[in-house]
């Protein structure tokens, strides 16, 4: 009759190389979302106990239009246009986005009155 050779134990896999690429791609990923820090611009807390004085300081936002107090005024004048309204540029204000306006829109507009010199913004909704 025909024999066949004895069965051989089957090996166990080596796991070292998964460990590996799995230790690879830990490292990746940790360095990689370092890259998608944004700047951070600081809003005053709503509602700190801290009261508002002077003309009404009102910036609606949306889409494609600023308004300044219901009067539409440009991104690249609106802190000139806001200028008269504040004694100095530590007074409150008000950032309201519209329907429609993106988060990046609202911290564009942000950014600018922050660069300006206003060092208090506050949202609404």
């Amino acid at each position: 009759m025909f024999a066949f050779a004895p069965p051989r134990r089957s090996r166990r896999p080596s796991l070292t190389p998964m460990i590996d690429v799995v230790f690879l791609l830990l490292v990746f990923f940790m360095l990689a979302s370092q890259f998608g820090k944004d700047a951070a611009v600081r809003l005053s807390g709503a509602g700190a106990g801290e009261s508002y004085s002077g003309p009404p300081r009102l910036v609606d936002i949306s889409a494609d239009t600023l308004a300044l107090n219901g009067n539409p005024v440009a991104l690249s004048v609106l802190a000139d246009s806001l200028t008269p309204l504040t004694t100095t540029r530590d007074d409150t204000v008000v950032l309201r986005g519209a329907d429609g306006a993106s988060v990046q829109r609202l911290l564009d507009v942000a950014q600018v009155l922050e660069r300006a010199g206003f060092a208090k913004l506050v949202v609404v909704e």
